[in-house]
């Protein structure tokens, strides 16, 4: 029997308290922790947050009205209209008054607690209304004894703290990946430069868009110009290609990467490029070097940013011996692996301790509510 199971026997063995957030929970608007000049600079201290995705806005240098959270005092920082939230343990500040500032009554809970019950009461909303009086707080909880509360939080932390420590590998592994690329695929003069027009078959008259209205559903790929954007029921292309994007924002943003490889039966939309070589080396070789350079001098000005087949074809390619290009694929094939791929590499890691913590917290976190 595990520490816990003894616990649960010993101090709550018919069932649990449910009670309300808002009985356990204290909250404080965020008011005069707001930032008073969005002038961010990565060089300033105090991080600026806000309880949404993007958590750290920036960086300012204001001095005055911190909240002083640290490690012995954490907080939870909860968006009011959406239900997002973050744990915070350092000093900051925040971007507007849309969130509250959560602590714990000490003498019946624990935030950490809070924090996993949270994550699994999983509430979100897309209503501009304010959620915390209205409707979170009201939330009803199982509240166990706190040594049982405690048990809870040790054994899921241990997957978070996993999960962190994999994340933080992935982040030192992409740094290194893009340091490798850069100092793998930066030429002088020692090596031959031609045009992409002259390495690659470029196969955009074969192109076919369809508008989504008239696409018949099927298994086939539909690609544009960042990825798959639908699966259709006949394809235009067979084989092993580099598309490339032609249009939009990620030209300029890279949000995804704007080349990248495919294979197998295919339709492509006019939003993507599509390059045919003569081998998988040299295929990649392209790949990896197109995802690194800049790109706008050869981009179009105009009000919808565009990378035109003439300027695609004329773009300066270096081109060393083909042994050579085998050995940067190679390396850069190991790195992509270990920090991109789904399947085998960190991410695919990562994604799984994130499971085995979701399906660990839903059942440590569900109990039977005791009888009043």
């Amino acid at each position: 029997m595990s520490k816990l199971e003894k616990l649960i026997n010993e101090l709550c063995p018919d069932g649990v308290e449910y009670i309300s957030v808002g009985n356990v929970v204290n909250y404080e608007q965020p008011t005069k922790y707001i930032v008073k000049s969005t002038n961010y600079n990565d060089d300033f201290l105090t991080p600026v947050l806000t309880a949404g995705q993007s958590f750290i806005l920036g960086y300012t240098n204001e001095k005055e009205n911190l909240y002083n959270a640290s490690k012995k005092s954490p907080v939870i920082i909860f968006d009011d209209f959406t239900g997002a939230f973050k744990w915070v343990d350092f000093q900051f500040k925040v971007k507007s008054s849309a969130m509250k500032i959560l602590t714990a009554n000490a003498n019946k809970t624990t935030l950490r607690y809070i924090y996993h019950i949270m994550g699994n009461i999983g509430y979100s909303s897309d209503e501009h209304k304010r959620l915390w009086i209205s409707r979170y707080s009201e939330i009803k909880i199982p509240l166990p004894p706190l040594p049982v509360q405690r048990e809870i939080v040790r054994i899921l932390d241990n997957f978070t703290e996993l999960t962190a420590e994999l994340t933080a590998e992935l982040t030192a592994r992409r740094k290194q990946y893009e340091y490798y690329r850069y100092n793998l695929l930066t030429f002088d003069d020692e090596v031959e430069w031609k045009t992409l027009g002259q390495v690659a078959t470029n196969l955009d008259s074969r192109r076919k868009p369809v508008t989504k209205g008239n696409r018949v559903a099927g298994k086939y790929p539909y690609y544009g110009a960042s990825g798959i954007v639908d699966y259709v029921s006949d394809y235009i292309f067979d084989g092993d290609y580099l598309l490339i994007s032609e249009d939009g924002a990620n030209l300029v943003a890279r949000v995804t990467p704007i080349a990248f490889s495919v294979s197998g039966k295919i339709w492509v939309n006019n939003h993507a490029h599509v390059l045919k070589f003569n081998s998988y080396v040299e295929r990649k070789f392209i790949e990896y070097y197109m995802n690194m350079i800049e790109l706008h001098l050869f981009i179009s000005t105009a009000a919808q940013p565009k990378l035109t087949q003439h300027n695609l074809n004329k773009m300066p390619i270096p081109v060393p011996s083909f042994k050579e290009q085998e050995r940067i694929v190679a390396i850069l094939d190991r790195f992509d692996t270990l920090c991109n791929d789904l399947t085998s590499g960190l991410p695919a890691e990562i994604e799984a301790r994130r499971k085995q913590y979701e399906y660990y917290r839903d059942k440590l976190l569900t109990f039977k509510e005791k009888v009043k």
